[in-house]
């Protein structure tokens, strides 16, 4: 199956711009191309050597993520060894959600509850679309995820696309998968998941 990486969700570390000499290949702070085998997500590579929230940052389609991270005060836990499998909603999943719902989980005494949302959207371990897939056909056509939240997500397939099901009964449909991370994977996401 031809993997497509995808890019997950969090942090606003400083991060950008902060390359080496060999990430650059000189001392002259000009980055060099891509290796072909990277994946772009929000219009910035995903480089698999770099971590979850070092690659994050810079994607222009996970700037809500990245802040609700911050807020969180996730960064340093996704920036672990993990693995972690981030599941990893777009600024237009965000957006979808009723109004106001962003602004007020971004609200400093609504902390916990940002924190078990955002922590809702990641399983532990490293699952590729392919390790997703093998649990899928496993189980019967569903696949039950533990979070590091604590709840369960239910993945299936549709098509050929991988579907997740939070506890609250909404579907989320990985638009790009198997972003590959140094502590994990990122799959991309339509819609953000709620804990029930």
């Amino acid at each position: 199956m031809n993997k497509k990486p995808l890019i997950l969700i969090l942090s606003a570390m400083p991060l950008a711009g902060c390359m080496t000499m060999a990430e650059t290949g000189s001392d002259t702070g000009m980055a060099m191309s891509a290796p072909a085998d990277t994946v772009t997500v929000g219009g910035a590579p995903m480089y698999a050597n770099r971590t979850i929230v070092a690659n994050a940052v810079n994607s222009a389609d996970h700037t809500t993520l990245v802040a609700a991270v911050k807020a969180a005060g996730l960064v340093d836990t996704l920036n672990g060894a993990g693995p972690f499998t981030v599941f990893a909603p777009t600024n237009a999943a965000f957006a979808a959600l009723p109004a106001g719902t962003v602004d007020t989980l971004l609200k400093p005494e609504n902390k916990a509850q940002l924190t078990s949302v955002l922590t809702y959207h990641v399983v532990g371990g490293r699952l590729t679309a392919a390790d997703l897939m093998e649990r899928i056909r496993a189980g019967g056509g569903s696949a039950m995820l533990t979070t590091v939240q604590g709840g369960m997500l239910t993945a299936r397939m549709s098509g050929s696309n991988i579907v997740v099901t939070d506890a609250a009964g909404g579907t989320a449909t990985v638009t790009q998968a198997d972003v590959l991370q140094s502590n994990g994977v990122i799959h991309v996401t339509d819609k953000v998941f709620l804990p029930g």
